[in-house]
């Protein structure tokens, strides 16, 4: 799994990212505040499996990020403000660490 954190993403990196996702999820970043962007490349179980995780460990918003990677290679994108951000790629990491 690689992983990154985005502090302060910029408006064009929210555009971005926003091209990407499912037309649902784009309206459900508009309802909270976004300091910061998670970003985790990860086979498709594991990225329904963190999203869901992400999800309920913290107040942020999950969604798959759609692109040209490899087959069966997605990214999850877990926006939110930093400490919720923080804290849901550090439980993710946790539970990776675990295996």
């Amino acid at each position: 799994m690689k992983k990154r954190i985005i502090n302060a993403p910029t408006p064009d990196i929210l555009a971005m990212l926003k091209r990407r996702m499912p037309g649902e999820f784009r309206s459900r970043l508009d309802l909270i505040r976004i300091d910061a962007i998670g970003l985790l490349i990860l086979p498709v179980p594991d990225l329904y499996f963190y999203a869901d995780v992400a999800s309920k460990s913290a107040n942020v918003v999950v969604s798959e990020i759609f692109g040209s990677c490899p087959q069966h290679i997605t990214t999850l994108a877990i926006f939110g403000e930093v400490a919720a951000v923080h804290e849901a790629m550090r439980i993710i990491e946790e539970d990776d660490n675990q295996f």
